[in-house]
């Protein structure tokens, strides 16, 4: 008998209930859902709630190093440079191969669509149960997948920025950027830290944020992320080589746009590697730590035959 319907039988003998006496005794059992139900949802409710309050505060701390980076609270570390380094020669180009509104958009627009694509015919079409407070499956579903997905994007970017206002690696057009007035200085002393750009305050700081490549990093982590999304959720078997080739893709675009970051001169090679690197570790993270997707935390347990239990319309349980 299991455990919840102990202390709640009740034997009637069937005579006192106008039956043959036979022997035979009725077993009622009054469900214990019925009589503290509505307490417990109440309990759980605000529980709920409170992880919800406490996942959003968790996503604004792990935000805040980037906006302080972003909007420049703090400036790059100032660094030196010699007067012969071409690695800081290079031309300053306006026109970037993938902007930032391009790599955003598309980087979340992309991730975005997949997810509620996917967690929508998961809910449709397997049998699920949940334990949240929320009535929709749907709402539930997205937003533990998207919220880990953003969470994610959020600790990437941030790491980014932080290294970038440590280090103050000088970008490859730092010198058409800054344009120091190298006739006030002796380019034979070697390394100069002493000078004065005059090309504009905003250039000169974007020029000292080189490593690591934030758009490496950000481009990495989103189609990474999708890659172990498809390996999770993408279980048709009709074609072998279709989840591979559409995970192919996803990895060649981040690559992509890494390189593109080398041809724009915004970035020298080691700083792109290290983005892509970091970008595929915080992806490989949030997926297998923080996301649910490689875990079946809604499926209900299955109960042995011997110890299921039916409930009736008249709030009693057969046991």
């Amino acid at each position: 008998m299991p455990t919840e319907c102990a202390g709640l039988l009740k034997v009637v003998p069937q005579q006192s209930l106008g039956e043959p006496k036979d022997g035979n005794v009725q077993v009622t059992v009054r469900s214990s859902r019925g009589l503290d139900g509505g307490n417990v949802t109440t309990q759980r409710s605000p529980i709920k709630k409170t992880w919800v309050a406490l996942d959003i505060f968790c996503f604004l701390v792990a935000s805040i190093p980037f906006l302080v980076c972003e909007i420049n609270i703090i400036p790059p570390v100032r660094r030196g440079f010699f007067c012969n380094d071409s690695s800081i020669s290079y031309p300053l180009q306006h026109v970037e191969t993938i902007s930032d509104l391009v790599l955003i958009t598309v980087g979340v627009l992309i991730a975005a669509l997949m997810i509620i694509l996917g967690e929508s015919f998961r809910v449709h079409n397997l049998p699920q149960g949940s334990r949240s407070t929320v009535p929709n499956p749907y709402v539930v579903a997205l937003y533990k997948e998207v919220g880990a997905f953003l969470f994610g994007c959020t600790v990437g970017q941030s790491l980014t920025n932080v290294a970038k206002t440590a280090v103050g690696r000088l970008r490859p057009y730092f010198l058409a950027a800054c344009q120091p007035n190298l006739t006030h200085f002796n380019c034979k002393d070697g390394y100069l830290e002493d000078y004065v750009c005059t090309g504009g305050a905003s250039l000169e700081r974007e020029a000292r944020k080189s490593f690591y490549s934030g758009h490496a990093s950000f481009a990495m982590y989103t189609m990474m992320y999708l890659v172990f999304y498809l390996q999770a959720r993408f279980t048709w078997q009709g074609a072998r080589t279709l989840r591979p080739l559409v995970q192919f893709v996803l990895l060649m675009l981040a690559i992509y746009t890494g390189l593109t970051r080398i041809s724009d001169y915004r970035h020298h090679p080691s700083d792109v590697v290290v983005g892509l690197l970091q970008g595929a570790v915080v992806a490989y993270w949030v997926a297998f730590h923080v996301s649910s997707m490689f875990q079946d935390k809604y499926q209900l347990p299955h109960l042995p035959p011997s110890s299921k239990i039916t409930p009736r319309s008249d709030d009693h349980t057969n046991c």
